[in-house]
């Protein structure tokens, strides 16, 4: 695996720094020469600090990677500057060092906003470990915020997030065609984010203001399909009890989006062509012809050369298609992405769960970068969904990722992530997760889980109560 697709999510190569700018506040000199000797070593830029105040003076001066923050620090402790640092700079990595990490500072420190929590006296490699890990985390997550914003200005594709060749190289593809009033083909496997493509498309042309409407061709039978797309007259079919009109009446003047084309029968495809050609139609049982102006913007996962050469497909209605064509890349192809697109998703059901910020871990990461997504990046988006709602946490670990994904059994992953973890504490691991799964299914309703469970809802609330499971307020309806 490449090694400048990994250090882009998270670092994991030990041997190799990423460089940076560190800040560290703590008063005791030792302390301070230690960790200036050890990083320096390792390529870092290093500046010191000795109580809280000059800290944050020294943050408000000049830009860094990361903060070693000492918990024991004269005047403000560091848990009274975390808070601050965190309010000024809420995206920058502190891991907080002390001599006494109890239990409690931990948790304390974790949810002010500690990236990690490392005590005197550190293991070198492991606090080396960490850093790398937080500031390639910290420099994705900015690296996607600088490609949105540069995306959305430059095309307004607002949820398309990439950076590798493949994609910009559609970017530009989009770009470039949008204005035209051409018939667009887009080719790709399933998940590749065909219907966002289409979307930008039409947002980049002069059609934007009008109606974008997609409808998947593949979803519903021919009969259907075609007064969908044309509409019908009273009386048309049995259930036909008034007229109605079709999706290319809807569209006209803007974008229809037909994804899986090829699933259409030949007959339906010759009426396509038809509206292709001549820009007219009539209703499903009418006589009256119809003209409309609409573009045509069409998907497929499957070689519609192949359908072509077997007679599944019209050649004349493919070459009426294939005026232009985007060949969307698999995301196995474009594995730089994935730790963008990661940060997008883990961004995203934060959000839409009412969820503080959720981070992977260096396993997780590697992982998710070694996979070959099948499914492309529905399946990732899927599998960030699922990390999300069921951590409890800051950070999503690999026993939270599927086990085709890791390799590994949920409990192989647990013993690897906690290797003194005892049968209880699997088992409450699990329970907890069932309980919090089942919980964002029911919208957090723990009347309709406890029914769902077949459970009193009393026996529920124990549950919940002894997990430690934080009820989250209602989402969407």
């Amino acid at each position: 695996m490449p090694e400048d697709v990994l250090t882009q999510g998270i670092a994991l190569n030990d041997k190799e720094a990423l460089g940076g700018s560190i800040l560290i506040i703590d008063d005791e000199a030792s302390i301070r020469e230690s960790l200036d000797t050890l990083l320096n070593l390792e390529g870092y830029t290093i500046r010191m600090a000795v109580d809280g105040e000059e800290g944050l003076r020294t943050l408000d001066q000049q830009n860094f990677d990361l903060v070693l923050l000492d918990l024991a620090l004269p005047g403000q402790s560091g848990m009274e500057i975390l808070p601050q640092i965190r309010e000024r700079y809420p995206d920058l990595p502190v891991i907080m060092i002390t001599a006494y990490g109890t239990v409690h500072n931990v948790v304390e420190a974790i949810r002010a906003g500690a990236e990690n929590f490392v005590q005197k006296p550190w293991d070198n490699e492991k606090l080396l470990a960490d850093i790398r890990s937080a500031i390639a985390r910290h420099r994705a997550e900015e690296e996607n915020r600088q490609l949105k914003r540069a995306m959305k200005e430059r095309y307004s594709f607002n949820n398309i997030v990439g950076k590798s060749d493949p994609m910009l190289r559609i970017f530009d593809l989009v770009a470039q065609v949008a204005p035209s009033r051409s018939t667009i083909l887009i080719q790709g496997e399933s998940g590749t984010g065909k219907e966002l493509i289409a979307k930008a498309l039409h947002a980049n042309s002069p059609r934007r203001d009008k109606p974008f409407v997609p409808v998947n061709t593949g979803a519903m039978p021919a009969d259907l399909l075609e007064s969908t797309l044309f509409g019908h007259v009273k009386g048309a079919f049995t259930s036909a009890i008034a007229s109605k009109k079709g999706l290319f009446e809807i569209a006209n003047n803007g974008t229809l989006f037909l994804d899986e084309i090829a699933t259409m029968t030949l007959d339906t495809q010759s009426k396509i062509l038809r509206v292709l050609q001549d820009k007219r139609f009539m209703h499903v049982g009418g006589v009256q012809e119809i003209q409309v102006d609409v573009r045509i913007i069409a998907a497929t996962n499957i070689d519609l050369r192949q359908s072509v050469r077997e007679g599944r497909f019209r050649e004349d209605l493919y070459y009426r298609l294939n005026v232009i064509t985007l060949d969307l890349p698999p995301l196995r192809a474009r594995r730089e992405d994935i730790p963008l697109l990661c940060q997008h998703f883990l961004e995203q059901f934060a959000k839409e769960n009412d969820l503080p910020p959720r981070k992977l871990s260096a396993d997780a990461m590697r992982a998710i970068v070694d996979y070959d997504w099948p499914g492309n990046v529905r399946e990732l988006e899927n599998c960030i969904e699922r990390g999300v709602v069921l951590s409890s946490g800051p950070f999503i670990g690999s026993e939270l990722l599927p086990g085709h994904i890791t390799g590994r059994s949920f409990q192989d992953a647990l013993l690897e992530h906690n290797p003194n973890a005892s049968l209880f504490d699997i088992l409450e691991d699990i329970e907890r997760r069932i309980i919090i799964e089942k919980l964002e299914r029911c919208n957090w309703n723990q009347t309709d889980a406890a029914e769902q469970f077949h459970i009193p809802l009393s026996t529920l609330n124990q549950k919940i109560k002894r997990l430690n499971i934080e009820i989250r307020k209602r989402g969407r309806e």
